[in-house]
């Protein structure tokens, strides 16, 4: 009787880079549920518990990017600012809510937060990506429709927590005043944030001293003075660049002077 032996080899698949025209949810939705009480003539709000997470796109969708053309690039994509960001806050009209009074609709404004972060109300199509909530000089408060309705919040990424104050009330559309007593309270919108993975980059200033590299019988000296009778060999590494030797000095050696001594 044959005998076959079969080998399976298990191959790594390769990750396809896309070009993405929407901005991800970064997880499942957390909806802050709005509703509206004719017996109490207000606004109330139930809270998710999740606390959602700012992602920068390098570290939930590592190999994609988005559209330039789209105007949500400069500020999400990794070849620009690259900012974390989540979309999974949303504010949703409760079940069972009751109508609101007859000329009357409900606004949103932001109470407070920190300075880091953005809100943008984005449309995937036509592409649309506006400042909301204070962030570019935007007002704080905008009608809300009652419409589901998932804004963009961004910060550059990092390890802090970030958090936003949010508060829902009513406005007579006759006069667009407010009407006092009728807000839900403070609505605060908590977000935890992660760094993007990139190695942090250092950059120092240095004083450069450079001379032929072909004068290899030449050594760099230093002194406090140009006229002392003490010179000292400068330990600094010697590199070749461009066809000069050259030596950084770090700046705190201020007060040295240096000259070149012929080797024996």
């Amino acid at each position: 009787m044959r005998k076959f032996h079969f080998i399976l080899c298990a191959l790594p698949l390769a990750v396809q880079a896309a070009t993405l025209s929407q901005v991800p949810m970064q997880g499942d939705m957390a909806m802050p549920m709005i509703s509206y009480n004719a017996g109490e003539g207000r606004l109330h709000v139930v809270m998710p518990e999740a606390v959602p997470q700012l992602t920068p796109l390098l570290v939930s969708n590592p190999a994609d990017s988005f559209d330039p053309a789209h105007p949500w690039f400069a500020a999400l994509d990794p070849a620009a600012q690259g900012r974390s960001f989540s979309r999974r806050y949303g504010w949703v009209v409760a079940g069972g809510s009751d109508l609101l009074p007859p000329d009357t609709a409900i606004w949103i404004r932001k109470l407070a937060g920190d300075a880091q972060l953005s809100a943008h109300a984005y449309v995937a199509g036509p592409p649309s990506w506006t400042p909301i909530f204070g962030t570019d000089g935007s007002a704080d408060a905008r009608y809300w429709n009652g419409m589901m309705f998932h804004p963009v919040f961004s910060a550059p990424p990092g390890t802090n927590n970030l958090s936003a104050t949010f508060e829902a009330y009513l406005v007579d559309t006759g006069s667009g005043d407010e009407i006092l007593g009728t807000g839900t309270g403070p609505m605060v919108f908590n977000f935890t944030n992660v760094e993007d993975g990139r190695p942090a980059l250092g950059a120092m200033a240095k004083l450069v001293v450079q001379w032929d590299a072909g004068a290899t019988n030449w050594g760099l000296e230093w002194a406090t003075s140009m006229t002392s009778s003490v010179w000292s060999a400068a330990t600094n590494e010697t590199v070749e660049v461009d066809g000069a030797s050259t030596v950084l000095i770090d700046l705190n050696a201020a007060g040295k002077f240096f000259r070149l001594r012929r080797l024996p």
